[in-house]
């Protein structure tokens, strides 16, 4: 018989944020928001004191300042960051084998046969994050449960510096009011359809045969119904590097090709501040367009060295912009920017993704 598996997943609280709070003593308590200054800046991160008036990663910074007119802007420094991961990467290792970095703030870990004496798999979460607090000065917050999807949820449940156990007995009462949008893959568009069939939450989903899902959502209807019933397969796979990341934006009317720039340039923005967060660094920039007859485009540029801020990514894509040739009077209902052609920093002749500049 199968041994049940026992996975965590840790996640750092408002790690940027803490990391500049922690290292100026004249930041803490106060809203601290991650991000360069500017019209197409985006924020990195924002402390708990920030958050309380709604700021949020990913938030145009602009926003952000009028939301918190109190708050301290402070640049990113991702070569600290990553040095801060390090660190917490091998308290991590210490305990589990298979260790799966999601980003520089979170991963998981298989605990089923865990590399410490400790007897269970809440107790090594709980270890895990003393001596992340001990040792960074930081604080993580841990899920605990049998698969990756619940693991990731209940990390969530108590942050910050807080840990949540999702037992295998507990898994479909738990389900049962979890709102359909914390399922991934489930966005607006998605949340919209389900709603029209009276689904809020996973429980709702579970009133559904697996074919009728299938027929209506294809396959992302299976995803739906594993998700509902708590099934998970995926293993923690230590091996498994980034490959792409992107950011992309659906408008609420179709637009010609001449007015996406700012959309570009917001978007360059958000896919520079994802890639921040991992440790690899990415040589190819795409542009994604789908028109207003759902035709995808995509053109994309492989440079010899990496972008060397947001700004020179949101200038490579508007330039790939230039290389769509599709009739004038075309428009388009989603645009996107993406960067793919990571490779380990060791392998990069050319330095970081993320040198000081302009962002």
């Amino acid at each position: 018989m199968a041994v049940p598996r026992k996975i965590i997943h840790v996640d750092m609280d408002a790690f940027y944020a803490s990391v500049e709070q922690r290292d100026d003593p004249a930041l803490r308590g106060r809203p601290v928001v991650v991000a360069w200054r500017g019209a197409r800046s985006v924020v990195c991160a924002a402390s708990y004191e920030a958050r309380r008036f709604g700021v949020r990663s990913a938030m145009p910074a602009l926003r952000a300042e009028r939301l918190c007119p109190q708050a301290v802007f402070v640049p990113p420094d991702f070569t600290r960051y990553r040095a801060v991961s390090r660190q917490v990467r091998e308290i991590l290792l210490r305990h589990a084998e298979w260790v799966e970095p999601l980003s520089l703030d979170e991963a998981y870990l298989d605990v089923t046969r865990p590399r410490s004496a400790l007897p269970t798999a809440t107790a090594v979460a709980q270890r895990i994050r003393e001596e992340i607090r001990e040792e960074t000065g930081l604080t993580a917050s841990a899920g605990v449960a049998p698969n990756k999807f619940l693991a990731k949820i209940a990390s969530d449940v108590r942050k910050p510096d807080g840990l949540f156990v999702i037992r295998p007995h507990e898994v479909l009462d738990f389900l049962t009011t979890l709102p359909v949008e914390r399922i991934p893959g489930v966005g607006k568009v998605m949340q919209g359809r389900l709603a029209e069939l009276g689904i809020a939450t996973a429980g709702d989903l579970r009133r559904f045969e697996l074919a009728e899902l299938e027929q209506r959502f294809g396959r992302f209807g299976r995803r739906l119904h594993e998700r509902a019933l708590g099934v998970d397969e995926r293993p923690v796979d230590p091996d498994q590097p980034v490959q792409s990341i992107s950011s992309e934006d659906t408008f609420s009317e179709d637009l010609p090709l001449d007015a996406l720039a700012p959309a570009i340039g917001t978007l360059a923005a958000r896919t520079w501040v994802a890639a921040g967060r991992v440790e690899r660094v990415a040589h190819t920039v795409v542009l994604k367009l789908k028109t207003a007859q759902f035709r995808i485009l995509t053109r994309s540029r492989t440079l010899d060295a990496p972008p060397r801020s947001s700004a020179h990514l949101e200038s490579l894509a508007l330039a790939l912009r230039e290389r769509v040739d599709l009739p004038a009077a075309t428009r388009y209902r989603l645009v996107g920017v993406g960067l793919s052609g990571f490779r380990d920093p060791e392998e990069d002749s050319q330095g970081s993704l993320f040198e000081p500049g302009e962002a």
